[in-house]
């Protein structure tokens, strides 16, 4: 393993992928960071390369973006505004893989090698978590079923019961079969 991989843990670098505009990227200035460059430097590199990185590769966040993403941020310091004075490039798993070959940098090479591997990760986790979501809203749904077909078989069943009672009281009293007293014998009967 080289020298750069070691540098951040596979955690560090995945707390450095966000979700904007439902989609999972990467700003800039964590990239800068990580590549061991300066922020403007990537920015320039990416700009003199813009055909490189088409909208569903790398997007300018908007002002409300913008706003919204320092808003998350109560304690930062308002000077910096948490490193975001202007908005900051967003790169998908795709913008970052197109970075590599712009830049030119063995250290951004061997970074984007573990950003790519994070990135199928997660892929592979979210993929395994729909499955295992998707068996359970099977299973709820057929015990949603089960549970509903269960019901109307116990209604279903107490009415069998009252008419079977009702019926069996019919035939006594057809009989002339006196009826049993229900509850308590308080005493004789005169």
């Amino acid at each position: 393993m080289s020298k750069a991989l070691k540098a951040y843990s596979d955690e560090f670098v995945m707390s450095r992928i966000h979700v904007i505009r439902g989609q999972k990227v990467m700003l800039d200035r964590d990239l800068a960071a990580l590549y061991d460059v300066e922020t403007k430097v990537l920015k320039q590199q990416v700009k003199r390369n813009i055909d490189s990185f088409p909208e569903d590769f790398m997007f300018e966040m908007n002002k409300e973006e913008l706003e919204d993403w320092r808003s998350q941020f109560v304690t930062s310091n308002q000077g910096d505004k948490m490193g975001l004075r202007h908005p900051p490039f967003c790169f998908t798993e795709h913008g970052v893989l197109m970075l590599s070959s712009v830049l030119k940098n063995p250290r951004a090479r061997a970074v984007n090698i573990q950003i790519m591997r994070l990135f199928v990760r997660m892929r592979e986790m979210l993929i395994t978590h729909k499955d295992l979501l998707l068996e359970l809203e099977k299973l709820n749904n057929t015990s949603k079923t089960h549970g509903r077909k269960i019901e109307v078989i116990f209604r279903y069943l107490k009415q069998l019961e009252q008419r079977q009672q009702q019926s069996e009281l019919l035939d006594e009293i057809r009989r002339g079969k006196p009826r049993q007293v229900v509850g308590f014998k308080a005493g004789k009967r005169k």
